[in-house]
């Protein structure tokens, strides 16, 4: 049996991040999810810009749906 393999596979890079049970991830692991780095998320949740955010216990959390319709382009 052979498995047929396409360009587009190497275009895809997998990056692992933990996400909790509630859909929340960290902004480390929100960074990692939209590829880009911690501060620039910090950055723009400082100017109000970005994806939404909820603060629990002093810590920021980013719920997957919200950056998912982020990379999509929909309107929060």
């Amino acid at each position: 049996m052979s498995i047929e393999h396409s360009p587009a596979d190497d275009a895809v890079e997998r990056v692992r991040v933990r996400i909790l049970p509630d859909g929340r991830m960290s902004r480390r692991d929100a960074s990692k999810y939209l590829g880009v780095k911690q501060k620039t998320l910090a950055m723009w949740a400082l100017a109000g810009k970005g994806p939404p955010s909820v603060k629990v216990g002093g810590r920021r959390f980013y719920y997957k749906e919200v950056l998912d319709a982020f990379i999509r382009g929909d309107a929060a």
